[in-house]
């Protein structure tokens, strides 16, 4: 099922742009503030974004350029009244696939989102994020706040595994199958102990990168 966050302060054009597209098998959850979208977008990310661009606490250009420093494919749609050009080119250098303009016939819209779903489709999120911390799985690379940091494998497959999974408690009996155990390695506990423990080091120990005591661990924003 295509899954939408609609972030809309107009609560008429919110229910009727819902009530449209649940009849294609699509479920779209309304934000009426960039806060409350911000929060859902840490713990989920959905298929696609809708954006209005005057929002109660701010507008919707902020949200667009937080989203794309963090996840960079997530598809993203502006749907506003402000159709001058300069706003249009501003939507778009902020970081937005498509910019539709109020009053809008909804089986267009529609039709934009499929195709923008299409485009995306095949595309893998290459660069995961985490606060200052980003990993490009192509290049295999780590950084955190614009400087590169050297990781051994261990290091660097926890950490991927943990971003990849952002906001959800990994454990250490997953980590300890997932990275050592697949590789035809058999290590005691205590090695993912120092394991971690050298990864927050050269993290410069990073408040994102949580302990959940004697369980496991989970990465999830902090800014």
């Amino acid at each position: 099922m295509i899954e939408i966050y609609y972030a809309e302060d107009d609560p008429a054009i919110a229910e009727s742009v819902k009530e449209y597209l649940e009849q294609y098998n699509t479920k779209v959850v309304i934000f009426n503030s960039i806060a409350d979208a911000k929060r859902a977008l840490i713990n989920h990310l959905p298929s696609l974004v809708l954006l209005d661009w005057n929002m109660p606490d701010g507008q919707g250009n902020d949200l667009c350029i937080w989203i794309r420093e963090r996840w960079s494919v997530l598809p993203v749609i502006y749907l506003t009244v402000r159709g001058d050009v300069n706003d249009i080119v501003n939507g778009f250098q902020t970081g937005a696939d498509d910019y539709v303009v109020k009053p809008f016939d909804l089986s267009v819209l529609h039709l934009r989102i499929q195709a923008l779903l299409r485009r995306s489709e095949n595309k893998e999120n290459k660069i995961i994020y985490c606060d200052d911390i980003s990993l490009d799985k192509q290049k295999m690379v780590v950084f955190c706040s614009d400087n590169e940091i050297i990781l051994s494998q261990p290091e660097y497959e926890i950490l991927k595994m943990l971003l990849e999974n952002k906001g959800k408690t990994i454990t250490r009996r997953q980590l300890l199958e997932q990275i050592w155990d697949n590789n035809g390695n058999y290590v005691n506990d205590n090695t993912l102990t120092v394991t971690i423990k050298r990864l927050r080091e050269k993290l410069d120990n990073p408040t994102c990168l949580k302990t959940i005591r004697s369980f496991g661990y989970r990465m999830e924003d902090t800014k």
